[in-house]
């Protein structure tokens, strides 16, 4: 069996019991989506996805048949053999939006605070386990957002620093709770921000984090962390309100 990634381990982490192949699928498109998983990348072989998932064999042939009839993985025989990632799940606006509308208020809450938990924590814990070096990671992500063009470029770019945060902090415990975060909130939260103006402001906050933790200064990091997750949340509402009460621009 291949070693995975520290990443690579919370992807193929073991699935309820009351989930079949339909919650492999989701899983598995949700991270090629974040660019978790990328394409050109080969996926583990069946009877790991069956030992990693904790699920039947033939779940895990039903989910795989899904993404190849989807076009998001392919299946090459031969010595180089193995199933690959060769697409992205498409974009679909209206169940993002669905999905926002399916969120109560107090449940975007409860999000907000649960994110601002995890990244309060994680820069505490990066200041004092990380080495300068480390954050240069973090700042090559910066710069990859700054090249994108398109808003899903921008969300695989925020998810990746946001993911590299939780790494560098060296907790298996909050990487596990980000991962499930960025599965709940990323994908829906840059259906509703636009790259020509919400990619710059979060270069900043990103950017803002950085500084913050270069210098050691652990209430810095902590307001930069406050101030990007109240920016976020605020745009989800916003949007969330502007959907259930549109305004009509004919009066």
């Amino acid at each position: 069996m291949n070693v995975l990634s520290g990443i690579q381990s919370q992807v193929f982490r073991p699935l309820p019991d009351v989930l079949r192949a339909e919650a492999i699928v989701e899983r598995l498109s949700t991270a090629i989506s974040l660019g978790l998983l990328r394409r050109g990348e080969q996926l583990p072989v069946e009877n790991q996805l069956t030992v990693l998932f904790g699920v039947a064999t033939a779940t895990v042939r039903d989910a795989l048949q899904t993404l190849r009839d989807q076009g998001i993985i392919e299946t090459r025989r031969g010595r180089s053999g193995g199933t690959f990632i060769i697409g992205s799940p498409p974009a679909n606006p209206a169940a993002l939006n669905d999905r926002l509308l399916a969120l109560s208020m107090a449940e975007l809450r409860d999000l907000e605070d649960e994110q601002l938990a995890t990244g309060l924590a994680a820069v505490r814990l990066v200041i004092e386990r990380a080495f300068p070096h480390d954050l240069d990671r973090l700042e090559r992500i910066i710069r990859t957002m700054g090249e994108a063009e398109t808003s899903e470029a921008c969300m695989r770019a925020d998810s990746r620093f946001q993911i590299e945060l939780a790494a560098l902090a060296q907790s298996e415990r909050l990487m596990t709770t980000q991962m499930r975060l960025l599965t709940e909130s990323i994908e829906i939260l840059w259906s509703v921000l636009t790259v020509e103006t919400d990619r710059e402001w979060t270069m900043t906050d990103h950017l803002a984090i950085v500084t913050a933790l270069r210098a050691g200064d652990v209430s810095a990091a902590e307001r930069a962390v406050r101030d990007h997750t109240a920016r976020d949340f605020y745009r989800l509402i916003e949007a969330r309100l502007d959907s259930l009460y549109p305004v009509d621009t004919r009066k």
